[in-house]
């Protein structure tokens, strides 16, 4: 990967003797594009939403990072009191997440569901969704990890934006894995043996355009096209990361004319 100041390395370690796999990074440069995409956008959150999207990018990328580098993964995680979904998706080639926060139209199920749909070239899509409980974005993925994945893990929250997640490999150490504190995190290299197994690269970054969103149009009857053109343009939000385009009606038709009869 080249050198970008927006690129998070994120580091894959090996916890010898204790058969763990440490997967850490530091997120500002990330962080630092999606609010560059947000004020590019017009877009605002409140504090509390705006810190959990910002932790389940973090805590997305440290999963991928540890997963096979041809999987993709999409989280959705709906909370019912305040009721909204979280969403964010991301894969390893390249290596880039996004995501968005919905607070309309959002279903009630009267509790808090984590939603992780898993895809992986020439291989059925998986999926898979768990109940958690609380707010924290990091502890949710620790009950999705045991419940879902069923391999112990746990995930902190570091200072100066940095997270690590540490997950039970075979014959894992489980009671030290139990018993770790935030405070042993960052000198964990002066107490215990890690080796580097590999170090991948994670930007804030959906690859949305217009004509990408396209298809999203033509599943809408001609009276509703005609409405959303009344004035010669449309409004299409991404379903992804909740970018903003203004498409004329001409590009439209331009793109329609190049799909295949």
């Amino acid at each position: 990967m080249q050198p970008d100041s927006a690129v998070v390395p994120v580091r894959c370690e090996f916890v010898r003797g204790r058969n763990c796999l440490l997967v850490r990074g530091q997120f500002s440069p990330l962080y630092m594009d999606y609010y560059l995409h947000l004020m590019q956008h017009g877009l605002k959150l409140a504090d509390d939403p705006d810190q959990m999207l910002k932790d389940a990018l973090a805590t997305l990328a440290l999963h991928l990072a540890s997963r096979p580098q041809d999987e993709g993964c999409a989280w959705t995680v709906n909370f019912h009191d305040p009721l909204m979904n979280l969403f964010v998706t991301g894969g390893s080639r390249p290596g880039r997440v996004t995501g968005r926060v919905f607070t309309e139209d959002v279903k009630d199920s009267g509790k808090n569901l984590f939603i992780a749909q898993t895809t992986r070239p020439h291989m059925q899509p998986r999926q898979s969704m768990i109940e958690f409980a609380g707010a924290d974005i990091p502890a949710a993925v620790e009950q999705f990890y045991t419940q879902s994945e069923q391999r112990p893990t746990r995930v902190f929250r570091l200072p100066d934006e940095e997270f690590a997640q540490i997950s039970a490999e075979p014959d894992a150490d489980l009671d030290w894995l139990a018993s770790l504190t935030l405070e042993q995190i960052p000198g964990l290299g002066e107490t215990e043996t890690l080796s580097l197994l590999e170090t991948r690269g994670y930007i804030f970054e959906c690859g949305c355009t217009p004509d990408r969103l396209y298809p999203l149009l033509t599943r809408l009857p001609d009276a509703d096209l005609d409405y959303i053109f009344e004035d010669g343009f449309a409004t299409i939000t991404c379903p992804r990361c909740a970018a903003v385009f203004r498409a004329p009606k001409s590009a439209f038709e331009a793109w329609k004319a190049r799909q295949p009869a």
